[in-house]
């Protein structure tokens, strides 16, 4: 295998902050060797997360086996996740905003047609299903851990518990038609056919139509990490990958 330079776009504070954790984590199990020093696992884990690259390819790259790589970039996911915030924590911020958006995205997955659990009807493939919750400005604060992709949007905020919290900590909530009947902040579009919708009604779905946009500067974000664009590894890892991305965003946006 042919081995070239490349780069990864990935603010520099994040990989020192990924190589600290990890240098903190092998002190924490003694570690006394490995064959990348803490630094050049996150660099490896990085370019995994960001560009998608195999473990193959990454372990040519940094002259390791692939079953070293793999086990390198599944501990630093790890780390990570255990660092992403809860959902009380991710309320805890939203209360000093004027309001959140939610939203829902299927993250995709290579499943057989026989999986219907991870077959979502409205997007017409397989894949889980992430709630996220935005600011005012669509900047990324929370991302749920995934749900097979079968789950609608309005079930999933419930089973996460997503509509509760704002309520309890009464934070109005935008979101799109397919949380209709969410009940608590959350504030949906009118329903209908829009010429069956009166001229008042029509000028409020244009208005939270407006407002809602800016969550898909929060989905950009999460999808802008392009391992989460085609998954290829185990379902039941997929939300260590989210809430891995999730901390190192929120890390090197300073927040």
């Amino acid at each position: 295998m042919f081995v070239y330079p490349s780069g990864v776009d990935v603010s520099s504070s994040a990989l020192r902050f990924l190589s600290a954790k990890l240098r903190q984590h092998r002190q924490e199990l003694g570690t006394r060797w490995r064959r990348l020093s803490a630094g050049r696992q996150a660099l490896l884990t990085l370019a995994h997360l960001r560009n998608g690259h195999p473990y193959a390819q990454l372990a040519a790259g940094f002259g390791i086996g692939t079953t070293t790589a793999y086990r390198y970039i599944t501990e630093a996911v790890e780390v990570l996740a255990a660092l992403a915030p809860t959902l009380a924590e991710a309320v805890r911020t939203a209360s000093s905003k004027a309001f959140v958006l939610l939203d829902g995205t299927l993250l995709p997955i290579d499943r057989l047609a026989a999986d219907r659990p991870y077959y979502s009807g409205k997007h017409k493939r397989h894949g889980m299903n992430v709630q996220v919750l935005a600011d005012p400005f669509g900047r990324l604060l929370w991302a749920s851990p995934a749900l097979p992709g079968a789950v609608h949007d309005v079930r999933a905020a419930r089973e996460h518990g997503i509509v509760d919290a704002l309520a309890e900590a009464d934070i109005t909530c935008w979101a799109d038609k397919g949380y209709r009947g969410a009940g608590g902040t959350v504030r949906t579009p009118y329903w209908g056919r829009w010429e069956t919708l009166s001229t008042g009604q029509q000028a409020v779905n244009r208005s939270h139509a407006k407002v809602r946009a800016l969550v898909e500067q929060a989905m950009a974000t999460l999808k802008s990490w392009r391992l989460l664009r085609k998954l290829r590894c185990s379902t039941i890892r997929i939300t260590s990958l989210v809430q891995a991305i999730l901390t190192l965003h929120l890390t090197s946006s300073g927040r």
